[in-house]
């Protein structure tokens, strides 16, 4: 009887060939697709392709309710953003599929987790090291790290090739321009003709997500987003789960040309990469979280929080989620979260996400206090001020005196 395996699967070109390779190899092949909400798929089709080439098992598991609660909300909490620009849509995904690619393994008794990431991008250290923290006996099979499959399959020629031959239907081209991967939260797009960070990556992508800012419509469209203690749980008035309100702003964003953004980054591997992502809804809950907060955080909070957020995005970039600082940082944003409650009107034109307007009981705006305007001075009074000013000042007079700086 061959040993099972359990193979994240994506329908793809890659994975495509992975399941022959495996099959090869003398394994059966259980083949997982995990529906994270991806825009532009046929899940059924995926599905039967998997059989049609001879995989023992192919079914999907759908998470787009657990990766908009559980993974992306609690990031946007934290404002994260890898290198002040990504969303990180990709980084989030990895370890929720890799824990799903766990609970599959045991249902079958596979005796290996296998991933089609290459030996070169961030991928291969999200779901390994994510599938360490859970299983810290799992084998993981990476065939982009096997001399031997990279002989096999030197490029994307000889893996057409190998379809042709296997009968293993694929929609790839030598000639395509790039590589993309999606979900509910946005779509990357990376490689090919995008290797050259000098060429305008727009004008070549079949965006899936967002039309172009230049086509977007002449009226801005405004949209009003409810949260309770950070978490966005409404959209123009209506209750929504976590994925909804992300699948809404994601049209109402993408008809206004929202998110788009390219990035040369750093990779965890070490090299530098250009990738064009697109993030309509995030993008737009980004904006309005961050103007709730303004509101109902106090200053010293906030700033922690500002500190520590480009911990969070670099941890979640790298793969690090299940790990006990994670845990920390999680517990910590969760307990700094809770006034962040209200609503946030922001309006969408052309690209871009303003603020409107906000609301919220938890405010700690106070008008008559922060007024230029003459008022009550119990809470603030201008002449305490000069002590304040005089005493902050004692250590700048002393180096003035010791020191003296020209002018």
């Amino acid at each position: 009887m061959a040993d099972s395996v359990v193979l994240a699967y994506s329908g793809g070109l890659d994975t495509s060939v992975l399941v022959g390779w495996l099959m090869d190899e003398g394994y059966d092949v259980h083949c997982l697709y995990v529906d994270l909400g991806q825009p532009c798929e046929d899940i059924d089709a995926i599905l039967k392709k998997a059989l049609d080439i001879g995989a023992k098992s192919s079914i999907a598991v759908d998470v787009q309710e657990e990766l908009c609660r559980d993974f992306a909300f609690p990031v946007l909490q934290w404002q994260a953003k890898y290198e002040n620009i990504y969303l990180l849509g990709t980084s989030i995904a990895r370890p929720l599929i890799s824990k799903v690619a766990l609970q599959r393994a045991r249902e079958v008794g596979a005796v290996a987790y296998v991933h089609g990431a290459t030996g070169k991008g961030n991928d291969q250290c999200r779901f390994q090291l994510a599938a360490e923290a859970l299983d810290p006996k799992v084998k993981v099979v990476a065939p982009w790290r096997m001399n031997a499959f990279r002989e096999q399959f030197p490029g994307r020629t000889e893996m057409l090739e190998y379809c042709e031959a296997k009968n293993i239907p694929v929609k790839a081209t030598v000639s395509k321009p790039y590589s993309s991967d999606e979900n509910c939260l946005h779509i990357s797009y990376e490689a090919g003709d995008l290797e050259d960070p000098n060429v305008d990556g727009y004008p070549i992508i079949d965006f899936g997500m967002t039309v172009s800012a230049q086509d977007a419509p002449d009226q801005e469209t405004e949209v009003r987003i409810g949260f309770e203690s950070g978490v966005p749980v409404s959209v123009n008035g209506d209750k929504c789960s976590a994925y909804e309100v992300v699948k809404r702003l994601n049209e109402l964003g993408g008809k206004n040309g929202v998110g788009r953004i390219d990035i040369v980054e750093n990779r965890f591997v070490g090299m530098k990469s250009r990738g064009v992502y697109e993030a309509p809804g995030m993008t737009c809950l980004y904006a309005a979280h961050q103007a709730l907060e303004q509101l109902t955080l106090d200053r010293d909070a906030t700033h922690l929080r500002d500190r520590l957020s480009p911990e969070v995005a670099e941890m979640v970039y790298n793969g690090f989620w299940y790990c006990a600082k994670m845990d920390a940082l999680m517990a910590f944003i969760k307990q700094l979260q809770e006034p962040v409650t209200g609503q946030v009107t922001i309006g969408l034109y052309k690209g871009n996400v303003r603020v409107i307007g906000r609301t919220s009981p938890n405010s700690l705006y106070d008008e008559a206090i922060a007024s230029m305007e003459a008022a009550d001075e119990a809470d603030y009074n201008q002449n305490d001020a000069e002590g304040f000013l005089r005493i902050l000042g004692v250590p700048l007079r002393v180096q003035g005196k010791v020191r003296p700086r020209p002018y």
